[in-house]
């Protein structure tokens, strides 16, 4: 796909990946959309990428989903890029009665895009040219006992995105998976709780290789150690899953 001269809307676009794809596309030429929940975090978008469009707006609610809809196409009726990067990640203690909120990652990750699409499809059939980027995750690919849901939620969006795309394969509108590794942002950020977050992979670089992707069409992106879980899960996905317990009881009494 042709990555200048395009409406791009991105979910999640005030930080970290989301961000990233924002001033990459807008470097590119691209008109550049982005849609948070946090005002005060949209407005200091703004103030970094004066270019950019902001959208303040919640994806765990149909409504606003419909509204923004109507505001995004009415001001730009040439949207035909999607990326749904919005995501939430937890440590949770699934024997603990007293969390709250048990299916916010549910509402954020996965029924938060399949309702985006659902909403902008018709209008990116439009289109002469169009695209649907969704971030699922490397923890797609295996469980991760430390976030239980979060990876359920990536493994649901991964079966949704493979699916949708063999729906559109007769379509104008392709669809491309982005499978990101542990990325150095402020959602790993709050994850590692102090470790040592040198040697992940920056935003700068994740986003820099997949719009080169894009470009070539490729439609499944594993960048960095992405590539490696996702051979390894199918090799061995009970040695993945034992590495990626390690720890577990310690991680769960400190919640």
């Amino acid at each position: 796909m042709e990555l200048h001269h395009n409406t791009v809307l991105i979910t999640g676009g005030t930080s970290g990946i989301g961000y990233e794809f924002a001033a990459q596309l807008l470097q590119l030429g691209n008109t550049v959309l982005v849609t948070g929940r946090d005002q005060a975090k949209l407005d200091q978008t703004k103030q970094r990428l004066p270019q950019v469009h902001t959208f303040q707006s919640d994806l765990r609610d149909p409504a606003a989903i419909r509204e923004l809809f109507a505001r995004v196409t009415a001001q730009f009726p040439s949207l035909n890029l999607l990326i749904n990067n919005a995501g939430e990640l937890r440590k949770l203690n699934l024997q603990d009665s007293e969390v709250a909120d048990i299916t916010r990652e549910v509402d954020i990750n996965l029924a938060g895009p399949i309702h985006m699409v659902q909403q902008f499809l018709p209008h990116l059939l439009r289109q002469p040219t169009a695209a649907i980027v969704n971030v699922t995750s490397g923890l797609a690919l295996t469980p991760f006992p430390l976030a239980p849901i979060y990876g359920a939620t990536k493994a649901g969006l991964r079966s949704y995105t493979q699916a949708l795309r063999v729906q559109l394969a007769q379509t104008r509108v392709q669809v491309f998976e982005l499978v990101p590794p542990a990325v150095d942002t402020p959602m790993n950020d709050r994850f590692a709780g102090g470790e040592d977050m040198t040697s992940l992979l920056t935003p700068t670089k994740l986003v820099a290789g997949a719009l080169r992707d894009i470009q070539r069409d490729k439609k499944t992106m594993y960048p960095g150690l992405a590539g490696v879980l996702r051979i390894m899960s199918r090799l061995a996905p009970g040695l993945v899953l034992k590495q990626l317990s390690k720890g577990l009881e310690p991680a769960l009494a400190n919640l």
